[in-house]
């Protein structure tokens, strides 16, 4: 036999692409089959890279291994790779047209071997394939190329992959982006692999403190890449005090201390229905003085109001009968701001204060209008600088440290506070933005973990631009669903890919809104709620909008108020309770 190491073939056009999939060995032996087990891959001697193949005859095993390709019909290819020992082989197979193959017999330094081939006209893959001879001793080879039109190859692996923004049952994973690809696949221990389009991912559905790893991969229309190197990361303990809730529960606000139009509700004539009765409200003597206030509703405006001796006990049978009953601050009227330590720790101090007078089981925030506000230059939500903020977070921690694991937190942001953020973050990176926006996801963010409940208050809001890049108006399903999948799947703030606000626990998540049409701006008719809890909770009745999962643990819903709804008849309960077949 005469030696078959051959020269260079003909140059590649400059619009042909390198077909093989890790032709290098960098990755392993991935995309590879090597017969008999024959083949592994070693670190020296190499060619190029850091590995080369090395595969080993036995008996009548030629030490085979080969990786099937696609390629373009009636188009040429130069197949190379360099090789090292006797005996050694390149060829390509099923070419539709003839078979090549090409060897070389001389042992020692590395050589290169290369050849030419056609493919047929029905052709739209190849075998391309290595291998030794019987009885010879162990070959190399590494650099395998299959070059010529047509036809991509997959991306290269993805780096940098970290994990951050870690809680009881999601991780945000992000990764360095790979030239041509037009997605990811993320793959976690044998679960089915999640597909993005940016360079990062929030991982939700997770079981708290419990180790999960993951690998990305990028993905084009030629396919999968190899897989990142591997991260390791273990989620947060159970977040979300309060436990005790039923699986979908009704949450009502119940005017306490004012009267309006809907009239006054005794604590202990509030119906069964209600499983969380949030006082309204709590005010601070000063916008920013920190210092809560709560009293019931006087006399002159409340005929029918009962003694502070009866609505205590009142407060205590709702606890018995499982129910929660919690101090709201702020509303409409009630601005707080807490700029400073001095405000911080008085608002820890009063509301604490408020908490054990009446015997309540927790908190709920409802700071509107101008409470909450970014500074100029505060971007990250995952690391405010905002004082006022910063305060806040800390002085709900301190209540939550004060009074345990049952501590019941809640909030009920608008939505410009929340979903709004997904365009627009404060005053922007050149400012002259409504530094409102988006102003609480470093609070929910920083107190995910702490969160029993958010129900933003979808209503009273102008139109809100969803996952899918479309404006959504409230009063009909499909602002609730789309609002409520942001929640739920997470979001990048302000565009920022990079910055994506993790998605909330199904469980930790009600949707808000107005009893009554008397109630707030956006009522949403039983029909059409009931339509949106299909779509989330169990993939129906969707309309135009599709989500980004089916969330069954979905908790509820929460309105405003208890007091529209008995001005109401009733309605708004009657029929939550009739949705999931509840008896009050």
């Amino acid at each position: 036999m005469a030696a078959g190491f051959l020269a260079a073939g003909p140059p590649a056009a400059a619009a042909d692409a390198d077909l093989v999939r890790n032709g290098g060995f960098e990755v392993g032996l991935d995309g590879w089959s090597c017969s008999g087990g024959s083949g592994a891959v070693v670190t020296t001697p190499v060619h190029g890279g850091t590995s080369a193949l090395k595969a080993t005859p036995a008996g009548q095993d030629n030490g085979r291994c080969s990786q099937t390709v696609t390629v373009a019909p009636d188009s040429t290819y130069t197949l190379g790779a360099w090789v090292q020992g006797a005996y050694v082989y390149l060829g390509a197979a099923g070419t539709g047209t003839t078979d090549v193959s090409v060897w070389t017999q001389s042992p020692g330094a590395w050589k290169q071997l290369t050849t030419t081939f056609r493919t047929g006209p029905a052709t739209t893959s190849v075998t391309v394939h290595t291998h030794g001879w019987y009885g010879q001793a162990a070959h190399l080879t590494d650099d395998v190329t299959l070059v010529g039109p047509g036809q991509p190859r997959p991306p290269a692996a993805p780096t940098g992959l970290t994990a951050s923004a870690t809680s009881s049952s999601s991780v945000l994973l992000s990764w360095t982006a790979v030239p041509g690809a037009t997605s990811y696949a993320v793959h976690r221990d044998g679960a089915a692999p999640l597909a993005v389009t940016a360079a990062s991912a929030t991982v939700t559905g997770l079981a708290a403190s419990t180790p999960y790893t993951f690998r990305v991969g990028a993905v084009n229309a030629a396919g999968e890449s190899p897989r990142s190197a591997p991260v390791t990361v273990t989620t947060g303990s159970g977040g979300g005090g309060g436990g005790g809730l039923p699986a979908h529960a009704l949450v009502g606000y119940l005017h306490t201390s004012f009267a309006n139009g809907s009239g006054y509700v005794r604590m202990a004539d509030v119906p069964a229905s209600w499983d969380v009765i949030n006082l309204a409200f709590g005010e601070p003597t000063s916008v920013t003085s920190g210092d809560i206030r709560f009293r019931l509703c006087p006399v002159a405006e409340c005929p029918n109001v009962e003694t502070p001796a009866e609505f205590k006990a009142a407060v205590r049978a709702k606890q018995a009968a499982g129910k929660k009953v919690l101090i709201s601050i702020g509303g409409q009227n009630g601005q707080v701001q807490l700029p400073t330590t001095a405000a911080r720790d008085t608002f820890v101090a009063s509301v604490g204060k408020i908490i054990d007078e009446y015997g309540l089981d927790g908190l709920d925030i409802d700071f509107e209008g101008h409470s909450l506000s970014l500074a100029a230059g505060d971007t990250d939500f995952r690391n405010p600088t905002t004082p006022g903020i910063a305060h806040l977070v800390s002085a709900v921690k301190s209540l939550k440290a004060r009074y345990g694991p049952g501590f019941v937190l809640t909030m009920a942001p608008e939505t410009f506070f929340v979903q709004l953020g997904h365009q627009f973050y404060g005053s922007g990176p050149w400012g002259g933005q409504d530094p409102r926006a988006g102003a609480y996801l470093p609070v929910i963010h920083a107190l995910r973990d702490d969160l029993t409940l958010l129900h933003v208050q979808d209503y009273n809001s102008g139109p809100i631009m969803g996952l899918d890049g479309q404006y959504h108006s409230m009063g009909g399903a499909d602002f609730h669903i789309a609002m409520t999948d942001m929640l739920l799947a997470g979001f990048p703030v302000a565009g920022d890919t990079a910055r994506v606000f993790p998605a909330l626990r199904p469980d930790q998540v009600a949707i808000g809104l107005p009893a009554t049409t008397h109630a707030g701006n956006g009522h949403t008719t039983p029909a059409e709620v009931a339509k949106a809890l299909n779509c989330l909770t169990k993939g129906t009745d969707c309309g135009t909008y599709r989500t980004h999962g089916t969330w069954p643990a979905l908790r509820g819903l929460m309105a405003w108020s208890i007091n529209w709804d008995r001005f109401g008849g009733g309605e708004f309960s009657r029929n939550f309770d009739a949705y999931y077949g509840r008896t009050a």
